[in-house]
């Protein structure tokens, strides 16, 4: 029972009016007039009125499903206008159980999911909730269709599943809105018999109809006209003492009798001999001091959530593949497009990488304060090699100097440098080979021509193994570089031809006893400038403090980079956005379509208990999923493209962060974009939802 006084009123109305519009310049309508009504715990009330009475209203505000615009209602006390959305969604939870016309049945649930639902948001354990709705259904004869959904249930086989949803959280107050207008006889009758047993095993059931021979068979009858209660008498054939029916074949299903009773038949479409007894025993007390007071969101809910979201994506196929579609298009895209943008961006630093980016060039020179130029010493040179930012060090000597081949006689620029020149430039050799550093100590006599000096010297000939003759001193080509032309404005480096550093000291430039100038390769061109100081600190320590040497970096060429970088990450970016931005858009758009289809299952779950929180965690449960499962496709979509890109030679470079990040911006969009819909859904008006198609 309801666990307080049985002196006190389960349910007391004074002075109860409802009043709609009056707002936004509409015409204010009064449906009920001042409603004074009293109900004890386990009674049979009935109340009956024409359509338009206000009957159905009034149930509404019994079943705090709808606020009464004035007067005070008390529930076993307690005024019910000082509770929150909360403390009233407990209230129809843990008190109340709707059976209506149509059943409100949810179409995609089976008929024990249907049963189970006001137990999912009370956070009873899966396991004990499917037994207790397996139960319910048992007894009312339906344990062979436990897993039908309603459009595969008759009439009065839906409203057999309705009582027992009613009765999940135990039901102590029955709220029946024309149970029977939608039956025909047979299943009217038998639905009666239950509600006669119900009220026979404690519970408190308030029957609302139109018709004044359904109304006759409760104990007390209520006549409402107009919003008023006109007539509130017992009836003279008090239902409590009446006898049960008693089934003339419980194996064909036939019940004989009239009244209500406790062990009845339930007719012949109930599964012969499985129907039980609704007992007191099983009517749980009310602790009114708990009221609101509910566990937080558990795995229940989300199990719920999620299980509901996935069912209604497979059943709107057609629907969800399009916005599927649309969400895989656009992580698909960024994926691609953050693939191709890095191999550009990549390709773009490479080149600038060649004009120098990462480089530096150092010198001697007389100090600021006067006196000599430094000496760039071997020792010097190792030195620098060990510092942690730099990569390469590369000494170089050059000049113009006079090179012949036969008959051609031409002053070139000879550029003497290690074998590391190359790297350093970031520049291929076209034909032929590079010398190793091997020959370089060798002193090998080995030449690599520029793509000009070739031409100049050797035209359309081969001049691979051919002699040219450097100064006094004979060298043998062995490779040509590719053609790379001037860089800012400098001598022409397709122009010159390559040496050996040691060799070109040894054989060609024997009076040098320093580099002209040091390049110096810092390891990224983030690193340049902490490159830089950390040189000029080591050769200040190995020069006695003595400033006799020179750096300077590629500072405009830094700061070209960095604007590169930056402009391809701000095209990038907008791209994702505008991607992510037509995804989101779809995801709003379907949840809305599907909260306005929807509706009444919104009602259904709100008369069932659930707070405007979980309504609200539904539909962004369903727009997450959405977009999750659009990702995950998005990702293995683009991933596929990118492979046939790479093997067509397009330059994309994929990276996880990115995939990532893509994946991590959709899930957050269907938050985004999942959250005003769902927002509706959760301050949709009970009543309101309930009367939706």
């Amino acid at each position: 029972m309801v666990g307080v006084d049985a002196a006190v009123p389960l349910i007391e109305l004074r002075g109860i009016r409802k009043q709609y519009g009056g707002r936004d310049g509409a015409p204010a309508v009064d449906v009920l007039h001042g409603i004074d009504l009293r109900i004890h715990a386990g009674e049979f009330v009935a109340i009956v009125g024409q359509s338009g009475s206000g009957k159905s209203t009034l149930m509404h505000i019994l079943g705090c499903l709808d606020r009464a615009s004035a007067g005070v209602y008390r529930f076993n006390g307690r005024d019910v206008s000082q509770l929150d959305s909360d403390a009233l969604a407990w209230l129809r939870r843990k008190a109340f159980g709707f059976v209506f016309q149509g059943y409100h049945l949810i179409a995609t649930e089976s008929a024990r999911e249907n049963v189970e639902m006001p137990a999912i948001y009370a956070g009873m354990a899966a396991n004990a909730r499917a037994e207790r709705a397996g139960r319910l259904l048992a007894r009312l004869g339906m344990s062979g269709r436990m897993d039908n959904r309603p459009q595969q249930l008759s009439g009065g086989q839906q409203q057999r599943v309705s009582i027992a949803r009613a009765l999940m959280n135990g039901g102590h107050i029955i709220l029946a809105d024309e149970p029977t207008g939608a039956l025909d006889s047979r299943s009217g009758a038998e639905v009666m018999a239950l509600f006669h047993e119900l009220a026979g095993a404690g519970h408190t059931v308030i029957l609302i109809t139109h018709d004044r021979q359904v109304a006759g068979q409760a104990r007390r009858i209520i006549e409402i006209h107009d919003g008023r209660i006109v007539a509130d008498r017992r009836n003279a054939r008090d239902g409590s003492r009446a006898e049960p029916p008693v089934p003339a074949a419980a194996d064909a299903g036939v019940c004989e009798g009239e009244g209500a009773g406790v062990g009845i038949c339930v007719g012949a479409e109930a599964d012969a001999g499985e129907r039980g007894r609704f007992t007191e025993s099983e009517l749980p007390a009310i602790d009114l001091d708990e009221v609101g007071r509910d566990p937080g969101p558990g795995w229940a809910d989300l199990h719920e959530a999620l299980r509901s979201a996935w069912r209604g994506m497979r059943i709107n196929r057609s629907r969800t593949l399009l916005t599927l579609l649309g969400i895989i298009i656009g992580v698909a895209s960024v994926i691609i497009m953050l693939g191709i943008g890095e191999g550009a961006r990549q390709r773009v630093i490479a080149q600038l990488g060649t004009m120098g980016t990462t480089i530096m060039y150092m010198g001697s020179r007389p100090p600021p304060t006067g006196g000599p130029a430094g000496q760039i010493t071997e020792d010097d040179l190792s030195a620098l090699r060990g510092l942690p930012d730099i990569r390469r060090v590369l000494p170089v000597i050059g000049d113009p100097l006079t090179v012949r081949h036969g008959n051609v006689n031409r002053g070139i620029y000879v550029f003497s440098a290690s074998e590391e020149m190359p790297s350093v430039h970031q520049w291929d050799v076209a034909q032929g080979r590079f010398y190793t550093d091997a020959e370089d100590r060798d002193l090998a006599p080995l030449v690599v021509l520029g793509s000009k000096a070739r031409s100049h010297f050797f035209g359309s000939e081969d001049p691979l193994g051919k002699q040219l003759l450097i100064g006094s001193a004979p060298f043998e080509v062995i490779g040509v570089m590719a053609e790379r032309g001037a860089d800012s404005g400098a001598q022409d480096y397709d122009d010159m031809v390559f040496i050996p550093y040691r060799t070109g000291r040894a054989r060609v430039y024997q009076v040098q006893t320093q580099p002209d100038y040091v390049v110096l390769e810092a390891r990224s061109s983030d690193r340049v400038l902490a490159a830089e100081e950390a040189v000029r600190q080591l050769l200040l320590a190995r020069h006695g403090g003595r400033e006799d040497f020179g750096i300077g970096n590629a500072a405009a060429r830094l700061q070209a980079e960095a604007d590169t970088r930056r402009s391809m990450t701000t095209m990038l970016g907008l791209i994702a956005a505008v991607s992510l931005l037509v995804g989101g858009i779809g995801v709003m758009n379907v949840m809305l379509m599907t909260i306005k289809e929807r509706t009444r299952e919104i009602g259904i779950r709100m008369a069932t208990g659930a707070r405007n929180r979980d309504v609200l965690r539904q539909f962004l449960t369903e727009a997450l999923l959405l977009t999750v499962t659009g990702g995950v496709l998005g990702l293995a979509g683009g991933v596929a493209v990118a492979a046939v890109l790479i093997l067509a030679g397009v330059p994309l470079v994929l990276s996880v962060k990115a995939m990532l990040g893509a994946f991590a911006c959709a899930a957050a969009t269907g938050m985004v974009f999942g959250f005003m819909p769902a927002r509706t859904a959760a301050r949709l008006d009970p009543v309101v939802a309930l009367a939706g198609e």
